[in-house]
This record gives structure tokens, sequence and C-alpha cells, in this order.
């Protein structure tokens, strides 16, 4: 499902109360309302009533939950550089276009730099990084070459935005 088309709140527009309100759900997204409330010192309807405020303002972009890849047998993380051959905007629309259709990528971004995008994945292991590096990566629409990270070890992961 595409998100929603929403013109977002200023980070001026936001208070202490609505940034509470967006710490407390960064941290538990499935907090009760009541206990939303009660942590940020409001009545459960001033409190619901900001919660929908933030949403309707493009603030609060979404509620997922987040999986754990190792306990679903995807334990290795990899940060690739991908170099077009070409920056056209046929190229560029072409693998882009690529990109959104392969679901273990899981997050790719348009780089300033001497390199041109950046791409995450998961692999189970050995053997399955080259079979997406292989199979899917290099088969891209034009790609020239890449260049991928491996991550040892994580210091530190956050999904959560200061505010």
């Amino acid at each position: 499902m595409p998100p929603k088309t929403v013109r977002a709140q200023s980070d001026a527009s936001l208070d202490a109360i609505d940034r509470a309100i967006l710490g407390e759900l960064q941290v538990d997204g499935r907090v009760s309302n009541l206990e939303l409330a009660q942590r940020v010192h409001l009545s459960p309807s001033a409190c619901l009533r900001r919660v929908k405020q933030l949403e309707e303002g493009g603030v609060i972009a979404s509620y997922v939950a987040l999986v754990n890849p190792r306990a679903v047998g995807q334990p290795g993380t990899s940060y690739t550089i991908v170099n077009l051959e070409r920056l056209t905007s046929i190229a560029i629309e072409a693998f882009e276009g690529a990109v959104r259709g392969v679901p273990e990528i899981l997050d790719c971004f348009y780089v300033a730099g001497t390199n041109d995008y950046l791409i995450r994945f998961t692999y189970r292991d050995a053997d399955d990084l080259e079979r997406f590096h292989s199979q899917v990566l290099m088969r891209l629409p034009g790609v020239l070459r890449s260049n991928s990270m491996l991550v040892l070890r994580t210091i530190k992961k956050t999904t959560a935005l200061l505010v």
C-alpha cells in the first residue's frame, strides 16, 4: 500500500507534549491510549486528539512490527554501494523501478558523492549472499559495479528519531 501523501507538520509546531508522545510511541507503538496519556500527563481524550493530529499531520508515518532478522534465519546484513553505467533519467528510472520490485532489498538510497546508490539487504549465509549478488543485484538494469560491506557486529541500531 503506498504511503499517504500528507503535509508534514513543521518541527516548530511540535511542543513538549507532542515530543513526549512521539518519544513514548517510538519505544512502544502498541501502548494503549490510556497508558500513553498517563505517561505524558494528559487526559485520555486529549492524548488521543494529539496522536490523531500527529498522524494526520504526517509526523507519525506508520506503525509497524520490526522483525529480528536472526530470528527468521537471516543473520547477515550487507550495505552495498551500487554504481550505474550511466546516470540518465531513463537509467535511473529503470534501476529504481526494478529495485522497488526486489523484496530482499530493505533500503535503497540515491546518494551524493562518487557512488550512486546505497542498498541494504539481509541474507542467510554465504551461498545466499552469492545468489543475491549474482542473480539479483548484478542483473538490475544499468548496474556497472557494486561494493559490499558485510556487517560483523551491530553497535547501535534504532528506528527512533530524536524530536
